[in-house]
């Protein structure tokens, strides 16, 4: 196993079998090695700097009805919300004062938030912010809305593939939302010219070893700047509310593995895996990742962003808990950075 560790280190790439016989490893030996391989890579090329991103829960309204997420449209129990422009302009005014240098806007897909106003939010941070990043995660749109969101100043677009296996797509998702089109709409954010992130989610309902290894040659094959993989968590008000949650183990091996795979990606040690774990945000940085994305969202509206059960929005997972998250992030050798954190080839 260790033979083919190294070989995905050196030439950040496997076969499809290949990654499934690393999936399927469970000797805590590998396991430990194929995290030690994946830090290494961290450190040599990031130090021990991990990248905050101040994250503005926009709202969340949406047309969509995934069987898995608690804001989905079929849900009647959401209290929904949506913030103005000014509110969101607050929330950067904040985070910037606490030093915050990427702002990243995620919210449902909510046909009221048309294109134009999030063009004109956009331009308006721009404004204010020039040495900032804008980062939008904001769902499928046209290819000309995200031409004009990036041409008013946004840097960056996370849309998670979540599954490239036709059949499982469908299993998550209601037969009007199409896998062919989410993959279209990654492509043509990269063609843009943004900062691409994508991802998936660990242990959803159906999910094979197949599966992620299939994910895995996707994004050895689209180069996103980004990669976003966080475990499955069921919310009590969806199809999958009595599902077991993905397992912390395999999605800190695959995070390694995509460190160890693209290894200059912006990865996220994400709110999910501090969810799961109360030193699920620590698990995944010392499993390879390099960026947390504290909650800059209204406190009065964070838990109304109920993607999943027991979602942690407050203490280190949140703006004000800075100093927490800094203090944490020491007692396992890593520091918080203030920088951009844009995504470099090198």
């Amino acid at each position: 196993m260790k033979q083919l560790i190294d070989k995905l280190r050196h030439n950040h790439r496997l076969t499809g079998e290949e990654y499934t016989t690393l999936l399927a490893c469970r000797d805590a030996d590998s396991l430990s090695y194929l995290q030690r391989q994946a830090q290494e890579v961290a450190l040599a090329l990031f130090g021990n700097a991990v990248f905050i991103r101040g994250l503005i829960e926009v709202g969340n309204r949406c047309r969509n009805n995934c069987y898995y997420c608690g804001i989905r449209k079929g849900n009647p129990s959401v209290a929904r919300y949506a913030l103005t422009r000014e509110t969101i302009l607050g929330c950067c005014r904040e985070g910037y004062a606490l030093g915050f240098r990427t702002f990243v806007m995620q919210g449902g897909e909510d046909p009221a938030m048309t294109d134009e106003w999030i063009e004109q939010t956009v331009a308006a941070i721009r404004r204010e912010f020039p040495d900032c990043a804008i980062t939008l995660s904001l769902g499928e749109k046209s290819r000309e809305a995200y031409r004009r969101f990036f041409h008013a100043g946004a840097n960056r677009y996370l849309l998670r593939h979540e599954t490239h296996n036709a059949e499982h797509y469908r299993r998550l998702h209601p037969e009007d939302m199409s896998l062919s089109h989410r993959l279209q709409c990654l492509q043509w954010l990269k063609e843009i010219g943004y900062q691409t992130g994508t991802g998936i989610m660990v242990g959803t309902p159906g999910q094979t070893i197949a599966h992620l290894a299939e994910d895995l040659l996707y994004i050895e094959q689209l180069q996103p700047e980004m990669i976003g993989i966080g475990p499955f968590i069921p919310h009590h008000d969806t199809p999958f509310a009595t599902e077991p949650a993905g397992s912390m183990e395999m999605t800190l091996k695959l995070l390694s593995i995509f460190r160890l795979m693209h290894p200059s990606a912006l990865i996220p040690s994400t709110t999910a895996l501090a969810t799961l774990a109360p030193d699920g945000r620590e698990q995944g940085i010392l499993a390879g990742a390099n960026v947390v994305m504290p909650n800059l969202s209204p406190r009065e509206q964070r838990e109304k962003y109920a993607l999943y059960d027991n979602k942690a929005a407050f203490g280190a997972e949140a703006a004000e808990g800075l100093r927490n998250l800094a203090q944490r992030l020491e007692t396992i050798g890593y520091r918080v950075s203030t920088e951009r954190g844009d995504f470099f080839s090198g």
